[in-house]
């Protein structure tokens, strides 16, 4: 990763030049193939599927989508008037003669059908519009001129409104509106955060190309592929979350890089190569997600699989390729003037993490238990309207209630029953029509039914076979959504047409969505398993522990019950639904559980991902379980709750426009409110606290994994890999410079043990060759000829600094020191004293520093052996990344770290001793010093100069 985000940032302009030509070419594709979208919304196996695909073969006429115009007027009149009548038939002849139209049933029509069109006190009638094509696959403008048509009809007393699920579609934003919406609300949040316009940009920028991208794909694909008219709109929301989520983390580790004294190229490439790793590992877990619904054997959800992978992936993509580019442009400009300014005027800024939530994380870990109960009681509160869950389908009675659709919808209750809105469709494969008059008789007398009729025959075609198919109209007594309208279906299919000996189906949109319920509700489970079961494998894979993946899942059931509790009490009770501008309660929409919990899993392992990947980097390096979740909730704690809040106002957005702004599309608003406090509570409440609080109370158990299974698990690392150890012989060599054992020199050509010269041990590379090399034995030479040098004295122990108690078990971390500790100064800050030149001279600072507090008298034991100090040029510039091993006099490895920004390291020892300090850089002459541990800290630099003859492991 670090070569690879190396390359991108040095190569920006090819980077940028090939997303630009990635973007344009897909558009110019896109635009000339056009697109293919499919509606395969099917259902097989059911009772309503039979009816359908029976109805549709029998009478293909009548497979288009049917639509009402629907009109009132006043008290005192009638829609039998001639003034009346003078308005709305030129209309209906209008509409009938539009492009799309198959024709219209108009109540002033004879026979008496249509006077069933004319409720019984005469002031509301309905014309039916049938088009020649499905809702989804009529154009948008051809449904507008219906509309259009129907409302010019319109005068003072008289009222004439248009419903169906064309004409709902009239209601939906255009292509790309609530995207543009969504993103502007993240760019606030994001100047807010970042404070600068360029580091504003960079999230967004980077999520368009991916979305953008991804969309145009898409649009190819559905000529290949079976793909949905929803694909993309669920691509969009997915890839702008994720998108803006990914880049952030990185652009936020990059900012900190340079804020910690870091160039612009290797904070860059240092964040890629950190948060990028977690990054592609978080854009697989969302990938496992999405691919989960597939298990719900919906081949209508296929496409969207493919769709919102397909932009995730190339979320992914973007965030470690384009991002880099993009900081290589901007270069220092990603921190604002102000941060620019206070850095050249204070310098760097010290690792620890401060502010707001850094104290948030100090309390949670002084009161884990308070914490996590608070926490868990306010996610169980909101989860238990979950109990009072009801899958079904949304109507138009759900629209706002000055929309056409929910006046037409409101129009056809009053003048004809509240279950006129969703009429059942008994299809009768029965040649004999007086068993067909009996079942229809017994149909009239169950309980529930307002009425049933025989549909019109139609004129046959030459592939029909209507003749041998009776289509049977009931009108329930309730609505469509009522529970009463269910059971009503229960019984036709349960009793009543089995009594009647006949081979009849129930369908209609009733059916339909009663039907789509239940096989949701059957095969969610699944569905929530294999999601789960994947989650817990990733992580599994990724820490290397059992606690860690278990508390994962836990987590996401969690939230997804707290979330789903809070949609029950807005859309199925009625909690603040007139405040947000919702419609009239419902059972909330089958298909919701299904696409929402797959986003929720994806994000919430997103989140899990950022901040136990940082704890986990602590616990690899300190193995100090309080200090690793402390410090990992500190680092990632902020940029998870700013990452979450843009996430919010993208989902938000589904919600605030199309029911505010367009006065519908209460499915998006649904989807909105859900996703958005799904991911409110995951960010705020369960990764800010629960999360954290639950870890400091398991303690240590959070890393357990038994000892076979982690020798049979593969190595699936999210943190990069430590800077390698000194080879073997090159450790044998440095122990041997140091201690003063005479080694025979090794001929350059000789190749290590890992590899031929150049490719690995000591590269090559004789240690003794260099231009300083040490020799403790008289009459030894290196290569050259010349006489070895001798090696300086041993330094001795520095002045000791409270470091705090030494606990048994615990390690230092790099840098790290309670509060209130004065560490080692950085390279020309005040107080800080040069170490005497010349060579073999000691580096340490053996004087007190301004400000130290040496601890004289001081009982031995209470604090522990460490060394700590800083690895600098011999102009005084410190150098980061450096490995410093801590060995026995044996050669055995005891602690091994890498040097921060500011070249400063801290290594622990497990008992006071004599020790090997080694330090071993790229570019650099390797240097071994043996030095003597107390019971205290021990202050000690040092130089390392550029290696003579490109050699990167000569001793010093």
């Amino acid at each position: 990763m670090a070569a690879w985000a190396r390359w991108c940032y040095r190569h920006r302009l090819v980077v940028v030049v090939l997303w630009l030509g990635a973007l344009l070419g897909l558009g110019a594709a896109g635009s000339t193939a056009g697109t293919a979208y499919t509606n395969v919304f099917s259902l097989p196996d059911t009772d309503s599927k039979r009816a359908h695909d029976l109805m549709t073969k029998a009478f293909p006429e009548r497979s288009g989508d049917t639509d009402t115009v629907v009109w009132k007027t006043d008290a005192g009149s009638s829609v039998r008037d001639a003034a009346v009548r003078d308005r709305i038939e030129p209309a209906l002849r209008r509409i009938a003669a539009l492009d799309g139209v198959g024709g219209v049933a108009s109540p002033y029509a004879t026979g008496p059908r249509a006077a069933a069109q004319v409720s019984a006190d005469g002031r509301i009638a309905y014309a039916q519009v049938t088009f020649v094509r499905q809702a989804d696959e009529i154009p948008k403008e051809q449904i507008e001129r219906v509309v259009d048509t129907a409302h010019a009809a319109a005068r003072d007393g008289l009222r004439v409104e248009a419903g169906g699920q064309a004409v709902a579609r009239t209601l939906e934003p255009s292509a790309g509106t609530s995207e543009a919406v969504g993103v502007a609300a993240a760019a606030v949040v994001l100047f807010l955060a970042f404070g600068s316009l360029f580091a504003m940009l960079l999230p967004i920028v980077t999520a368009v190309f991916a979305v953008g991208t991804g969309v145009l794909a898409t649009m190819l694909l559905s000529h290949v592929t079976d793909v949905p008219e929803v694909a993309p709109l669920l691509g969009s929301l997915i890839g702008l979350g994720v998108g803006i989520d990914y880049t952030l983390f990185i652009v936020t580790r990059h900012r900190r890089g340079i804020l910690r004294g870091l160039e612009p190229q290797e904070s860059a490439v240092q964040a890629v190569n950190t948060s990028g790793r977690a990054v592609l590992f978080a854009g697989g877990t969302v990938c496992v997600a999405l691919a989960g619904m597939l298990v719900m054997n919906l081949r209508f959800l296929d496409g969207v699989v493919i769709a919102a992978s397909l932009t995730v992936l190339l979320g992914v993509l973007a965030a470690i390729t384009l991002l880099p580019a993009l900081l290589g442009v901007l270069g220092a400009r990603v921190l604002s003037r102000r941060q620019r300014r206070a850095l050249a005027a204070s310098g760097p800024e010290p690792e620890e993490p401060g502010g707001l939530i850094a104290r948030w994380s100090a309390f949670v870990q002084r009161r884990p238990r308070t914490v996590g109960v608070l926490a868990l009681a306010v996610m169980v509160a909101l989860a238990v309207p979950l109990l009072s869950l009801r899958l079904g389908a949304t109507d138009q009675g759900n629209h706002q209630e000055s929309t056409t659709t929910r006046q037409a919808y409101d129009l056809l209750a009053e003048g004809f029953g509240p279950g006129f809105n969703g009429p059942l469709q008994v299809v009768v494969d029965q040649r004999d029509p007086g068993a067909t008059a009996e079942l229809v008789e017994r149909i009239r007398a169950t309980g529930g039914v307002a009425r049933a009729h025989p549909a019109p025959p139609s004129p046959l075609s030459p592939f029909s076979t209507a003749a041998d198919t009776t289509v049977i109209e009931v009108v329930p007594t309730g609505s469509p959504q009522s529970e009463e309208t269910g059971r009503l279906i229960d019984r036709l299919r349960g009793d009543v047409l089995p009594e009647a000996g006949v081979d009849a189906h129930v369908g209609g949109v009733t059916a339909v969505f009663k039907d789509f319920a239940e096989v949701t509700a059957d095969r969610l489970p699944y569905f929530v398993g294999a999601v789960v079961v994947l989650g817990f494998l990733l992580l599994l894979l990724a820490f290397r522990s059992l606690v860690v993946p278990l508390t994962a899942a836990l987590m996401n059931l969690i939230a997804a019950a707290a979330s789903f509790g809070v949609l029950v009490a807005v859309f199925q009770w009625g909690w603040g639904g007139e405040l947000l501008g919702l419609g009239e309660e419902g059972p909330l929409t089958a298909l919701l559980p299904v696409v929402m919990l797959a986003l929720l899993f994806g994000l919430s392992m997103d989140y899990q991902v950022f901040l136990v990947s940082r704890m986990h980097e602590e616990w690899a390096h300190t193995h100090d379980n309080a200090r690793a979740v402390r410090v990992g909730l500190a680092e990632t704690g902020r940029v998870i709750n700013c990452a979450a809040l843009m996430v919010i106002c993208v989902f938000a957005v589904f919600t605030v426009f199309p029911v505010f702004v367009l006065g519908g599309d209460t499915e998006g608003a649904t989807a909105g409110i859900g996703l958005a406090a799904a991911v409110a509570l995951d960010a705020f409440v369960l990764r800010t606290a629960l999360v954290p609080a639950a870890m400091h109370l398991l303690g240590r158990a959070n890393w357990w994994l038994p000892a076979r299974l982690d020798r049979c698990l593969p190595h699936l690392a999210v943190e990069p890999k430590e800077a390698e150890p000194p080879a073997p012989e090159d450790l044998e060599v440095l122990v041997a410079a140091a201690l003063g054992t005479p080694r025979p020199p090794v001929s350059p050509a000789t190749p290590g043990p890992r590899g031929p010269a150049g490719a690995g041990g000591s590269h090559g590379v004789n240690p003794y060759g260099a231009a300083h090399a040490y020799e403790a034995r008289n009459g030894a030479r290196d290569l050259s000829g010349e006489a070895a040098k001798a090696l300086p004295p041993y330094d001795g122990q520095g002045p000791a600094t409270p470091y705090g108690p030494y606990r048994p078990g615990r390690r230092t971390a790099p840098g790290a020191r309670p509060s209130g500790v004065p560490g080692p100064r950085a390279p020309g800050s005040p107080g800080y004293r040069r170490a005497a030149r010349g060579p073999g001279a000691p580096r340490e600072d053996d004087a007190p520093m301004a400000g130290d507090t040496p601890m004289e008298g001081a009982a031995p034991g209470p604090y522990g052996p460490v060394v700590h100090g800083f690895i600098i040029t011999p102009d005084g510039d410190p150098i980061h990344s450096v490995t410093l091993t801590l060995l026995s006099k044996g050669g055995s490895q005891l602690d091994r770290v890498s040097s921060l920004a500011d070249g400063s390291y801290i290594l622990a020892a497990p008992v006071p001793g004599v020790y090997l300090l080694a330090a071993t850089a790229p570019g650099y002459a390797s240097k071994a010093r043996h030095i003597m541990l107390g019971d205290g800290p021990l202050t000690y630099d040092l130089e390392l100069v550029e290696a003579v003859g490109g050699g990167v492991n000569a001793v010093t």
